[in-house]
């Protein structure tokens, strides 16, 4: 609840200060996280749902980026590059790549993994401990790389 408080502060701010680009991207994240309370009949909110929530809108824009490089419109990537940037001042600090190996190679061993057909297995133990804080596909690569 204190990552939702913070948010909310912040677009207050952002509209004291007359900071358009900020204020709409936290009123649409504020908008989503609403919507999330209402479908799930919450009364208040996680802050990992918040995070869950950041981290989707952070990959709609990375993926917004690429759309619009690849179509040639460098004034729509350049917003949507500073809406993420926006984002990622809330979401958690993401773990290095070596922090992430000594948590798959921590994970193998707990479940015993050694094959690709254990994957799952190491995926499931590695999303749980890294919750927020690395990529889903970056990890899958690592674990990918690890089994044989």
């Amino acid at each position: 609840m204190a990552l939702y408080k913070n948010i909310e502060d912040d677009m207050k701010a952002a509209l004291k200060q007359g900071d358009a680009l900020k204020l709409s991207t936290l009123r649409m994240l504020i908008s989503s996280v609403r919507m999330l309370e209402l479908e799930k009949q919450l009364k208040s909110i996680e802050d990992g749902d918040v995070i869950q929530i950041l981290q989707k809108h952070a990959k709609q824009r990375k993926e917004s980026i690429d759309q619009f490089t690849k179509g040639n419109r460098p004034e729509l990537a350049e917003k949507e590059a500073k809406e993420l940037k926006i984002l990622e001042a809330y979401l958690p600090k993401q773990l290095s790549e070596e922090e992430l190996m000594a948590v798959i190679r921590q994970a193998m061993t707990d479940t015993g993994a050694s094959t690709k057909a254990d994957m799952g297995k190491v995926m499931k133990a590695v999303t749980e401990k890294t919750r927020g804080k690395a990529d889903g596909k970056v990890v899958s690569q690592l674990v990918a790389g690890l089994l044989k």
